[in-house]
């Protein structure tokens, strides 16, 4: 019998995972197309590595085990799985069509809503990804100013400006490398420091995990105004998270271009990039970013829908109430436990993180037999809390009874120096996106 949402006896059966995974080898390279889905983010040999279905805010393996999900998809599905109205929106449009040969209403449809309720939407671009949305954005922004520097603090996708600073940039000319630069969040000198007259765009994450001090955001906007250079918020998390409106109507901070993705669409694939209209101005002659696709109508369909839903349920105050309570519950039980010296959740309640100090232990070990226990337990975790408006109380509930067999089985762990030893399979690798020290180039300044 598959696994369920329970304190099961044994471990998830993974046979089918593993013979597609055999089949995948053999012709994918790698075999994932996200690399936060892939196998090296979960224990190899106990955890599920394909998904055949989700409802909610739960999934099933190919092999019948459920989970509760708490990764949704690394972060698309805000409302979750299989979501009623949007389905039916899908399914609407679907019978209308698909991709044409002209533009589609429902272009215009979405432009407007997202001009209601973004700040800094004077002008709006639809595209399909975020790395679609943050290169554009880079792109005008330099043609704007007529600079060619960026630097930039977070992720940010996966074209060649950006993944030029990080450790994975071969393929990309030395001339670009040179181009682009980092600094590090709440840090207003490194941002000082990295800025010249040829930085054209500062381009970040308003928030990973860490919340903004002493005014950074605001002392950014001010800091990249008095230098000619344009802010960039990179709003793939935030957006419609934070607040609907995103971190940039969260903080009160408006800056000259913004991206979004994942939460605004519940799962289908679509972006936004939006503006101040002297810039995105620049696209109708001077600047060309166009994709075929960008017009796909199921997805816009899906995005009305999912926003409408937003902004009638108040998705955004739900995702922060629910996750409070996760957050506050993990905290707590690892005071009671006596472990929360080196284990605590931490963020913002919509989107929250376990860390595991590595006083602990390797941290990659702790972190995957935490996994490991709660795979068995019907819990697919990666170390955060992506929330959905279809994780209930109940789900909540499970996952704090887990969470505390589970840290109470690591603590004993822990003392008798045996989770590797307890591993029963191969621990999770490091995470590629860096969520701190991000300066990671030299200064720009020649």
């Amino acid at each position: 019998m598959p696994n369920k949402i329970a304190f099961n006896e044994d471990y998830p059966v993974i046979t089918e995972s593993d013979r597609l995974y055999e089949r995948a080898l053999k012709i994918m390279t790698p075999v994932t197309q996200t690399l936060a889905k892939g196998p090296g983010q979960y224990v190899n040999g106990v955890a599920p590595k394909y998904v055949k279905k989700g409802k909610g805010a739960h999934i099933w393996d190919v092999d019948g085990n459920e989970y509760i999900d708490y990764n949704m998809g690394i972060g698309p599905l805000s409302l979750g799985y299989c979501y009623p109205k949007v389905d039916e929106a899908i399914i609407a449009q679907l019978k209308d069509g698909i991709t044409f040969s002209l533009m589609h209403e429902l272009e215009v449809t979405l432009s407007e809503l997202v001009h209601k309720i973004i700040p800094n939407a004077e002008s709006i671009r639809i595209s399909k990804t975020g790395a679609d949305v943050t290169s554009a954005a880079v792109r005008v922004a330099r043609a704007f100013t007529g600079r060619s520097k960026v630097l930039c603090c977070g992720y940010h996708g996966w074209h060649d400006w950006y993944i030029s600073v990080t450790s994975r940039n071969k393929g990309i000319p030395e001339g670009v490398k040179e181009l682009s630069a980092t600094f590090e969040y709440n840090d207003i000198e490194s941002v000082k420091e990295g800025l010249d007259e040829d930085t054209a765009c500062v381009i970040l994450e308003p928030f990973v995990f860490e919340a903004p001090k002493n005014d950074f955001l605001k002392e950014l906007k001010a800091v990249c105004e008095e230098n000619g250079t344009l802010l960039i918020f990179d709003e793939m998390w935030t957006g419609f998270r934070i607040a609907v409106g995103g971190a940039q109507e969260y903080f009160g901070v408006t800056p000259d271009l913004a991206c979004y993705s994942k939460a605004f669409a519940n799962g289908m694939p679509i972006s936004l990039l939006t503006g101040r209209k002297d810039v995105m101005q620049l696209f109708n002659e001077d600047v060309f970013f166009f994709t075929t696709f960008g017009g796909e109508a199921l997805s816009l369909a899906a995005a009305v829908a999912t926003i409408h839903e937003m902004i009638e349920k108040n998705v955004p105050a739900y995702l922060a109430e629910k996750g409070n309570v996760l957050k506050k519950g993990y905290n707590a039980i690892a005071e009671e436990l006596g472990i929360s010296h080196y284990t605590k959740c931490v963020g913002y309640d919509c989107r929250s993180l376990i860390t595991f100090d590595a006083s602990a232990g390797n941290p990659l070990e702790v972190k995957s037999f935490v996994q490991q226990e709660l795979i068995k337990k019907g819990i697919l975790w990666s170390g955060f809390h992506n929330m959905s408006f279809s994780h209930t109380d109940e789900d909540i509930a499970y996952t704090l009874k887990a969470y505390r067999e589970v840290l109470a089985l690591l603590k004993d762990a822990i003392a008798k120096n045996q989770v590797a030893a307890l591993l029963r399979g191969k621990p999770v690798e490091a995470v590629f996106r860096k969520i701190s020290n991000f300066n990671m180039k030299p200064k720009l300044k020649v």
